[in-house]
């Protein structure tokens, strides 16, 4: 087991530690059980429903996530392509945006990750299910025109948050053209200099890196740039947005340095 993953465990497992995860996670079920309800109740009544937006961005709150936006989203329906840090990315992205998600479809095998994704109509996709790709295709197509925002982490993993890996243009198949009406938007998640601190890499569980946030004693400043949608001449190809995108996230690191 690497150090990483033992510091993890050891901050997590601290006496203040462990009582700021009690409380934290305490927090996030009594919020789970305010917004769950109204989220039915405003879905019976075929309301508008703001209640997954809301409860992610209250557990991003309780986490700890001091979120600032700078830029401005597109008007449009958007496809969102984040850099991918931690766990805590996904309530941050939803508080500010309101997006779905596309998700692995491992993440449906958990009862209540399923429930919950679910709720922010996440689309579930087989990475690795040749045969199913068209399927998926339609159904982040039709997922795009329901939410009005759909999210993707083009890196397919999460990073150290100090770069980024290359991104993935597979997992951009459903905008291959792009849908009409729908702008592509690039996304930097900036956690500042206690980045590596955040992130969830190398052989670290994703419960380690769970607790690990949860049993921080400081708020977590997280900004949410959004960067120019990309172009006509950038949304030729699915591996041109790839490139396009990537190049827009780096960009706006390297001026923050």
């Amino acid at each position: 087991m690497t150090a990483t993953v033992e510091a993890a465990r050891s901050a997590s497992l601290s006496g203040a530690g462990r009582v700021r995860i009690g409380l934290r996670l305490a927090a996030m079920v009594l919020w789970l059980l305010v917004c769950a309800p109204l989220y039915y109740a405003s879905r019976m009544a075929r309301l508008p429903n703001p209640w997954p937006r809301l409860f992610l961005g209250g557990i991003a709150s309780i986490a700890g996530a001091k979120v600032t936006v700078e830029g401005t989203r597109s008007n449009k329906g958007a496809f969102l392509l984040a850099n991918h840090v931690s766990w805590l990315d996904i309530p941050v992205i939803a508080g500010a945006t309101g997006t779905a998600f596309v998700a692995h479809s491992g993440l449906a095998d958990h009862g209540l990750l399923k429930w919950l994704c679910q709720m922010n109509d996440t689309v579930f996709v087989a990475r690795h299910d040749r045969r199913s790709v068209h399927t998926q295709v339609q159904h982040v197509r039709a997922a795009l025109t329901d939410t009005g925002a759909l999210t993707v982490f083009p890196e397919g993993t999460t990073n150290d948050g100090s770069g980024l890996l290359p991104f993935k243009s597979s997992l951009l198949s459903a905008l291959d053209p792009p849908p009409a009406g729908i702008e592509i938007q690039p996304i930097w998640l900036d956690y500042g200099p206690d980045v590596a601190e955040m992130a969830w890499v190398g052989e670290e569980h994703g419960l380690d890196n769970f607790l690990k946030i949860l049993a921080r004693h400081r708020r977590q400043p997280v900004t949410v740039h959004f960067l120019a949608p990309l172009t006509t001449d950038e949304t030729t190809n699915r591996k041109a947005m790839a490139i396009a995108a990537r190049e827009r996230i780096l960009a706006a690191m390297a001026r923050k340095r």
